[in-house]
């Protein structure tokens, strides 16, 4: 565990967050609580994980919330909780509630007319089983190839794409392990400039480790404790770095416990 920033103090962090009347523990899910895998479908979290998020949100005292890339089917499928917690799936562009409340943000047409346009180039060039769809966005992913049949399918995609995007407005980004062309206007960022809005002046910290997330430490800005989840540090708008698994799981049983004694 790593500070990144010479102003930023663990400890204190935690004794805020102790005396504080709200607090918000906001998750990435791929490479944060789960680890990579070629398979998608069998990002299962890391031994541990599920136990201390129910204990979490059993302690009825922390607003918890999973934001990620994948749709929100797929988060709450894979990580299983006692009881779902809120969740914004394909980088803000979904949003379920704990109450079962599900939403999502209207596309413009033309928008949706490039994802299309984008998908059908995949399928048509037989990358069906390495296509990831979701609202807002579509994913291709290379896990698992080596890096010359990665870098010709990522040039391939991306002679085809730049065009669909440049026409209808759609962006791309990498992510580890693959690039997504998606609408713009929303992002990790959004839905933690959301949940902010909502718990007013509160200790608020968001685990992450990818590009992706990047968005979300900088709405943190200086209001809140950003954690870099990752086997290897990089430059990050991060206040902290953490290695997984042992080291995400140390940091959040010492959420669990601050919870327990400030009950």
């Amino acid at each position: 565990m790593e500070v990144l920033k010479p102003e930023f103090n663990l400890d204190i962090f935690f004794s805020l967050m102790a005396t504080s009347k709200s607090r918000a523990l906001l998750l990435d899910y791929d490479g944060t609580l789960a680890p990579f895998r070629v398979d998608r479908a069998q990002a299962f979290p890391y031994p541990g994980i599920t136990d201390i998020l129910d204990r979490i949100i059993e302690a009825g005292n922390c607003r918890l919330a999973i934001i990620s890339g994948r749709p929100v089917s797929e988060v709450t499928s894979l990580l299983s909780l006692k009881r779902i917690p809120e969740t914004w799936g394909s980088h803000g562009w979904e949003r379920l509630l704990p109450d079962g409340e599900y939403l999502t943000f209207k596309l413009d047409i033309k928008m949706e007319n490039g994802l299309r346009q984008a998908h059908e180039w995949l399928i048509r060039n037989r990358h069906g089983d390495r296509i990831d769809i979701k609202h807002g966005c579509l994913a291709l992913h290379w896990r698992g190839l080596n890096i010359a049949m990665a870098e010709k399918i990522k040039h391939s995609a991306l002679e085809i794409w730049n065009p669909i995007a440049k026409d209808s407005g759609l962006i791309i980004t990498e992510f580890n392990g693959g690039i997504e062309i998606k609408a713009p206007g929303r992002n990790k960022g959004t839905a933690v400039n959301t949940i902010k809005s909502e718990i007013g002046s509160g200790v608020i910290a968001y685990l992450g480790d990818d590009l992706t997330d990047e968005d979300a430490f900088k709405a943190l800005g200086d209001t809140g404790l950003g954690v870099l989840v990752s086997e290897r540090l990089r430059p990050s708008k991060a206040d902290l770095w953490l290695t997984p698994p042992d080291e995400l799981i140390i940091f959040l049983k010492r959420w669990l416990k601050t919870l327990s004694e400030s009950s």
